[in-house]
């Protein structure tokens, strides 16, 4: 039940529901996805580290990059039941919508530039 609860607790919030969704359409580092949701940095990786550990998401580092897609599954069912589910979620929601209508125009070198 702890692992059931963990996956849920993850997916309670509406900050983090958006950032699943986001992360449906591709991998994204920290800074796009701070930069879809107009979030702070450390709010966004405290998010991540919320949805990493409890198994929605994965990341991996390449270079000086951390990428974070969606989790494969394998870490627990509860939470291949909410990601295989969420897909037909919500898509119409205003504030989900808002969100994900731009993640493919978000670009971690054009976001890096403009700081």
């Amino acid at each position: 039940m702890k692992e059931f609860l963990k996956v849920m607790k993850a997916a309670s919030d509406p900050t983090r529901v958006k950032m699943l969704k986001m992360l449906e359409q591709k991998r994204m580092c920290v800074c796009e996805i701070q930069t879809g949701l107009g979030a702070a940095q450390s709010t966004t990786s405290k998010h991540l580290k919320i949805l990493e550990d409890a198994g929605l998401v994965m990341s991996q580092k390449d270079g000086l990059w951390v990428n974070y897609t969606l989790a494969d599954g394998r870490q627990s069912p509860y939470a291949a039941a909410l990601l295989g589910n969420l897909r037909h979620w919500l898509n119409e929601e205003p504030e989900i919508a808002a969100v994900t209508s731009q993640v493919q125009r978000l670009d971690r070198f054009q976001i890096l530039n403009k700081n």
